[in-house]
């Protein structure tokens, strides 16, 4: 009778490997390339590249066998309002002795409009509000105050407050937390009611030098259709510097109150005068999504989410053709590897179902601020209560294998123990967790899914992983120094797709990603918080 056990045994083990999917790296570097081809003109959102990019999305996914939305389209819609600064617009600052201070534009102010208006022209003080935070779990942390900055145009810091020796863990220590991202201050200043607000650049700050926020304004930007500020920008912390002394002010003395709990708004006795005039459009963008229904009766009513963006930052219509050099903003790391990287691993899911449901989604505008995936958790697909976690790929490794995979952000949630159970399983390590000093957790689609209470996080991603301390298997040295090296490439046209890469490390995070999402649909419970985590409940 032994035998026949055995055998069983046997073709038990068999029959479970058969049905691990297994991705590919051929079809992955065939959907890299394409997508970061100049064909789709750098994806940009509003743009031809970006319908072109839908397209291909959805007739692939029906391709790969992907059950589409409940309307019988693989499209969900985003309402979406663009804006485009136009020619003559300026930015003036008047000082309390008569003169005037008007910054380049590029150079040493970036502004723009998203208040959905033309003809913007405004006259109002400017007020300076620290890190314009206001944080009830941070012992009611508030750089307003109670100050009425209605009609006034702020001036902030990036970045949170610093820790202390009296409170070393405020704002999650040295760490970045949502209250120090740009995107955070732009809404709080809405909510203020104020006419605009402007952030001081620094590189350590803002993680990212003065030519991201450079290259974004100079392209047109967009934000979920409905209110916006009238104004808002970066300055130079040089100009800044200038400004504030012209107003009779030391910056780094007020940057020094800012850090206290007692400060207040202060009228840097500045008059900011500011004529825009901006070309403004409604359009209509899609995410792609397509589902693969779980098998279990009861569980298949519930869905993991894999998600990756497909959008990149375009190219300046104005120059199509034009000799301009290269004007196209391909994006391949960014995000058309993601992109690819989740039609490969579907095409290997949808022949192997699990338990609960699988969703693929590619959200749109995510280099606009995340709003595609924001106007998905507003208006879901599935029902977020029955959303055991997102898993979201961005900017993949394009290096090489590693012998550890990044969970960065897992450790909020029960997603942690289920990375470390398939990383052992691949005979892998989970990176080392460091302090998120650039915010990395609050800068990809994952977040919007976590702001509603869903466990999720961005998978391995080694781009963002500080100076590429991931343990490769192959010359250690000149890996990290190809992944370090990329910095210069992100966000500019050099983001180009290049068929000597190495893909074997993005197929290894493809997997894990894959692995993990089988984990978790096939787990007897869904997701969880880790008790006390500020995300720790679903929204809606």
């Amino acid at each position: 009778m032994r035998l026949p056990v055995l055998a069983l045994a046997a073709g038990l083990t068999l029959q479970a490997h058969a049905q691990q999917p297994v991705v590919a790296e051929a079809p992955l570097r065939a959907h890299l390339s394409f997508l970061a081809d100049d064909l789709f003109e750098g994806r940009g959102t509003g743009q031809r590249g970006g319908d072109l990019a839908v397209r291909y999305l959805e007739t692939q996914a029906a391709v790969i066998g992907l059950k589409p939305l409940a309307d019988g389209s693989y499209r969900q819609s985003v309402k979406i309002e663009g804006s485009k600064l136009l020619a003559g617009s300026f930015v003036r600052f008047d000082t309390p002795d008569g003169k005037s201070i008007t910054p380049a534009n590029a150079t040493e102010i970036v502004f723009g409009t998203q208040g959905g208006k033309e003809n913007v022209v405004i006259d109002a003080p400017l007020v300076f509000v620290g890190y314009g935070a206001r944080a009830p779990e941070e012992n009611n942390w508030d750089d307003y105050k109670g100050v009425d900055v209605k009609g006034k145009i702020l001036v902030m810091m990036v970045n949170d407050p610093q820790p202390t020796a009296d409170e070393p863990n405020r704002f999650a220590g040295k760490a970045y937390t949502y209250y120090g991202r740009w995107l955070y201050k732009y809404e709080e200043a809405v909510r203020q009611g104020a006419a605009g607000a402007l952030l001081i650049h620094t590189t350590p700050s803002a993680s990212y030098a003065w030519n991201v926020p450079a290259t974004s304004f100079s392209h047109e930007r967009f934000h979920l259709a409905g209110s916006g500020n009238p104004v808002e920008g970066w300055l130079q912390e040089d100009t800044a510097r200038k400004l504030f002394a012209a107003g009779g002010f030391d910056l780094d003395a007020l940057r020094a109150q800012a850090e206290r709990r007692d400060f207040r708004p202060i009228d840097l006795k500045l008059k900011v005068h500011a004529e825009l005039k901006s070309a403004i459009r409604q359009i209509e963008q899609f995410n792609v999504a397509g589902i693969i229904p779980g098998t279990d009766a009861k569980l298949k009513q519930e869905a993991v989410i894999y998600s990756a963006h497909w959008d990149h930052l375009g190219m300046d219509e104005g120059m199509r053709g034009a000799g301009h050099g290269d004007q196209i903003w391909n994006g391949a790391i960014d995000n058309a590897s993601g992109a690819a990287a989740l039609l490969a691993m579907a095409a290997e899911a949808v022949k192997h179902p699990a338990k609960r449901t699988q969703v693929f989604l590619w959200p749109a505008a995510e280099e606009q601020g995340l709003l595609g995936s924001a106007a998905y958790v507003g208006n879901p697909a599935w029902p977020l209560n029955k959303t055991t976690a997102d898993l979201n790929l961005d900017s993949m490794n394009f290096v090489g294998k590693t012998r550890d995979i990044g969970v960065a952000g897992a450790e909020r949630s029960s997603l942690y123990e289920a990375a470390g159970g398939v990383a052992k399983q691949m005979g892998l390590t989970l990176a080392p967790a460091i302090p998120d000093l650039s915010g990395a957790y609050f800068r990809a689609d994952h977040f919007n899914f976590a702001k509603a209470g869903i466990p999720a996080f961005n998978v391995g991603s080694a781009v963002f992983s500080g100076d590429g301390y991931f343990d490769f298997t192959k010359d250690q040295a000149k890996s990290r120094e190809r992944l370090v090296a990329f910095k210069k490439d992100y966000h500019q046209p050099s983001d180009e797709y290049h068929a000597d890469w190495d893909l074997s490390g993005m197929v290894q995070q493809a997997q894990f990603t894959l692995n993990l999402g089988y984990a978790v649909a096939n787990a007897p419970t869904m997701q969880s918080w880790k008790a006390g985590d500020a995300f720790g409940k679903v929204k809606r």
